[in-house]
């Protein structure tokens, strides 16, 4: 057998917050733009290495056996969702989210429902005692018999107690929380980390384990530790939730085994967290009349439509600078939305006070719910409402023009379904659409039409209440 060696020089510096290597002294990280956190961790030296035996040759991509990546189901239908169908034998799926967003609680509810199907399941807390975990198991009733807990810190504990249950399903929470005796430095830091992951993950891969990892997150948002946990791992999972509010979204970042375009939903409550097939109702109020300043729009999170309600209120300011604020929306759009408004329909809005909030604590984000914030807008300065049954969506531009939005038809259907029988759409969109029966849909080229549109189907019109085309 021909050996063929190769040459290369061993890294001298090492990145502190990502572990960026280079053989070279710099002052920013290249790969995180962190400045400072470069640092020498040994002399740069040669290294050869050498073609080494094959113990497994290669063989046919179509003699592959891909039962050994089937996915098996855990039982949360809305988690299984986002997973691409359930948890797959030896894959390892990093959870990540805020402080007391509900990861524990979803895991320990996922542990459950796994262990009840037969499987053998050990979950390792380092962040809580064993008493602490049981007490939760206890209140959202997750107790089963083939359920398993340890409080370990120490990574060669866990992996002796991988080797002594032989687990199905091991969830650590979490891996900040684990540290290695033969690593130098704390829990948490970028060498335990990647220490402790890439042990866990060798685990996995041996033993065909499935493993569920939870991750903190930084003041930012971004999962904490080294950038290279995430790739290594081979599903990120984001665990997103207002604090003030009980809906949690679940959505996947990074997932080898399936789509990432899919969002879970949950109800989180003192009684654990359950899942919510059809959410579209909590983002709606509950009023059973029109109301000034309100319009439903049908935004998309991954594949799956969701109704939310905008609302609006303009109401006169006695200071220099009017106030704008928001929640649940994007404020420099909004801010986008308030110029073309002023500028384009000659909507009074430049000198007034403006608040606009969606129902139920949901964050809408992508550029479809635009038209709906024109909608609100403008039926809070004339104060005439739009009919309960009127949904709109289209992204607004800087002309005032009203553009295609994508995935109208779910859009449309979702509507029907829940019975809207109006809805605004950008003109020239329907001629790729099928509109679902009993709807009608409007068609509206910019904001001037939009608003000309929305006096036709404004709802509760006394005899000499203003138009709401007239502003």
């Amino acid at each position: 057998m021909a050996s063929r060696t190769t040459t290369r020089r061993t890294p001298a510096f090492r990145c502190g917050e990502c572990g960026w290597t280079t053989v070279k002294w710099v002052g920013r990280c290249g790969e995180c733009q962190a400045w400072g956190t470069v640092a020498e961790t040994g002399a740069a030296t040669p290294a050869r290495t050498a073609a080494a035996s094959v113990a497994t040759p290669a063989q046919r991509i179509a003699d592959v056996d891909v039962t050994r990546a089937a996915a098996r189901p855990t039982g949360v239908a809305e988690f299984d969702r986002v997973l691409g169908g359930g948890l797959v034998p030896g894959g390892v799926v990093l959870v990540a989210g805020e402080p007391g967003v509900g990861k524990s609680t979803l895991l320990l509810d996922v542990a459950a429902r796994t262990a009840r199907s037969g499987a053998e399941v050990l979950y390792i807390s380092g962040e809580e005692s064993a008493a602490q975990v049981r007490t939760r198991a206890e209140r959202i009733e997750a107790m089963a018999d083939s359920l398993y807990l340890a409080a370990e810190t120490d990574l060669a504990t866990v992996l002796g107690h991988v080797d002594a249950r032989s687990p199905a399903l091991l969830v650590v929470d979490s891996v900040q929380t684990i540290a290695s005796a033969e690593v130098e430095g704390q829990a948490g830091n970028v060498s335990q980390v990647r220490e402790v992951a890439a042990s866990l993950i060798q685990a996995a891969k041996a033993r065909g384990v499935a493993v569920l990892l939870v991750g903190h997150v930084t003041k930012d948002g971004s999962i904490a530790g080294p950038r290279v946990l995430e790739h290594l791992v081979d599903v990120v999972i984001q665990f997103e939730g207002d604090r003030h509010s009980r809906l949690r979204l679940v959505r996947a970042v990074k997932n080898r085994f399936g789509p990432t375009d899919e969002v879970g939903c949950f109800d989180l409550s003192d009684v654990g967290i359950t899942g919510l097939p059809d959410p579209s109702g909590l983002f709606l109020s509950s009023r059973d009349h029109a109301v000034p300043g309100t319009c439903v729009t049908v935004t998309l999170e991954g594949r799956r439509p969701l109704v939310a309600e905008v609302q609006a209120l303009v109401a006169p300011s006695t200071l220099p600078s009017p106030r704008r604020t928001s929640s649940g929306l994007d404020s420099s759009r909004l801010a986008m939305i308030i110029a073309v408004l002023d500028k384009r329909a000659g909507a009074p809005v430049g000198s007034r006070d403006i608040f606009a909030a969606t129902v139920g604590g949901v964050r809408i984000t992508e550029p479809a719910a635009d038209l709906a914030i024109v909608c609100a807008l403008a039926s809070s300065v004339v104060d005439q409402p739009l009919a309960t049954d009127v949904v709109a969506f289209g992204e607004v531009g800087l002309a005032g023009e009203v553009r295609r939005v994508t995935g109208l038809d779910r859009r449309l259907a979702e509507a029907a379904r829940l019975g809207f029988r109006h809805a605004l759409v950008p003109a020239g969109s329907l001629s790729d659409s099928a509109v679902p029966a009993g709807i009608r849909a409007v068609e509206v080229a910019d904001v001037p039409r939009a608003i000309e549109a929305m006096g036709c189907l404004a709802g509760g019109r006394s005899s000499g209440a203003p138009a709401v085309a007239s502003v």
